[in-house]
């Protein structure tokens, strides 16, 4: 029988020609950017700004403008002068998840090692940028406004009731949408989140689910949607406990004492992310593969998060008025 060279049939490789692992890292990096999706909640719920270089950005703080009757006969000179300021949110150093996949290993296993580790992968990314925009968030409610006709954030002081009794909670949320009317923060976009064991109190509230009234919710599915027209979420990214220092590479401030920290609203002009590099993912080429018989695979971004405007931000907090 004549020597026959075996035919591979290789799903990595683009049309059958080139680099055999060409599609593994398109199909690697897709993972990791759908796992991010999947759990992060913060990045549509707030402002994000794309810059192509820089180490920072600026918003604009603008003050309100008020409105007069025109007297006939009399010129128009122009009234109003609107105060202006800004704020400056920095870029932090590169934010990478990494693995490490030793072929004999990753071969030797029964199921697909890669689509779970770009699972991890991702969802540490997808944690870190919650957390972060969740800390900033709360320290936006302890922050006085920048200029002078722009009111600062509120703490709604609710006592340890409001972490254990739905009804309390219920309420200091309907004190949040009063607050921001009140501040003539817009009527749209307004988030609630909250650890999920505050989160299901609410879901067993009569006043919250019962139709009679004017609830909304799912008692059987476990879900509220909105109260006083705040929309609510749950996350176990909601920051409890005191981070003292900030971390090695951060540019920005994100550390303070968040153990009384209930929950987090937030008006989407209250904070903003600047994004320098967006989520990708590589992985190691030839080289690297021959000295360890190893693939690694990075996922990575660029990106700063900072206050915008304190007074869309408010904290319930389980301290005593």
């Amino acid at each position: 029988m004549a020597d026959q060279n075996l035919i591979l049939s290789r799903p990595a490789q683009v049309n059958k020609t080139g680099d055999a692992d060409a599609l593994f890292l398109k199909l690697f990096a897709g993972e990791v950017l759908t796992a991010f999706k999947e759990v992060n909640i913060m990045e549509g719920l707030h402002k994000t700004r794309t810059i192509s270089h820089g180490k920072s950005a600026s918003f604009p703080v603008l003050g309100k403008a008020s409105a007069r009757y025109h007297v006939p006969g009399t010129p128009i000179l122009g009234s109003n002068q609107i105060a202006t300021h800004e704020r400056v949110i920095n870029i932090d150093d590169l934010l990478i998840a990494d693995v490490a996949i030793y072929d004999l290993e990753d071969a030797k296993n029964h199921y697909d090692v890669r689509g779970e580790y770009s699972k991890q992968l991702g969802w540490a990314l997808a944690r870190e940028f919650d957390q972060k925009t969740m800390r900033v968030a709360v320290l936006a409610a302890r922050t006085a406004g920048l200029i002078d006709d722009e009111p600062g954030g509120s703490v709604i002081k609710g006592g340890p009731t409001v972490a254990t009794d739905g009804e309390v909670l219920a309420e200091a949320i309907f004190s949040c949408a009063q607050i921001w009317d009140e501040k003539d923060v817009l009527d749209w976009e307004r988030f609630l989140i909250l650890k999920p064991s505050q989160y299901y109190l609410l879901n067993q509230t009569t006043k919250v689910l019962n139709k009679d009234w004017n609830g909304g919710g799912s008692y059987k599915d476990g879900q509220i949607e909105a109260i006083g027209g705040v929309k609510i979420r749950k996350s176990n990214n909601v920051p409890s406990t005191n981070i003292a220092a900030a971390t090695s590479g951060e540019k920005n401030t994100y550390h303070g004492d968040f153990t009384n920290t209930v929950g987090i609203g937030f008006q989407r002009e209250a904070i903003g992310t600047v994004k320098l590099k967006d989520l990708v993912v590589q992985q190691s080429g030839a080289d690297f593969n021959v000295m360890y018989q190893s693939t690694l695979m990075v996922g990575k971004y660029a990106m700063g998060h900072g206050i915008l405007r304190p007074a869309c931000a408010i904290e319930i907090s389980k301290e005593t008025a």
